[in-house]
């Protein structure tokens, strides 16, 4: 029988079931690599792009379309 478990990987890059599992010795596994959803990686790259958009040449450039 094949059953898919979710699990994340943590910052020393190890692999972390979301929930209890218990494998028995001499298991195979198989690894599928997802990438970070659409959600996820905007919030990833917000904060790189925050100290992009708060320059003054970015705030000159949009001036014009703030004008009423």
């Amino acid at each position: 029988m094949h059953t898919t478990i979710e699990a994340e990987v943590d910052e020393q890059g190890n692999i972390r079931p979301t929930e209890p599992v218990v494998l028995a010795p001499g298991c195979r596994v198989l690894v599928t690599l997802l990438e970070p959803s659409a959600g996820e990686t905007a919030l990833l790259s917000e904060p790189s792009l925050t100290a992009d958009w708060q320059r003054p040449e970015e705030d000159a450039a949009w001036a014009q379309f703030s004008q009423g």
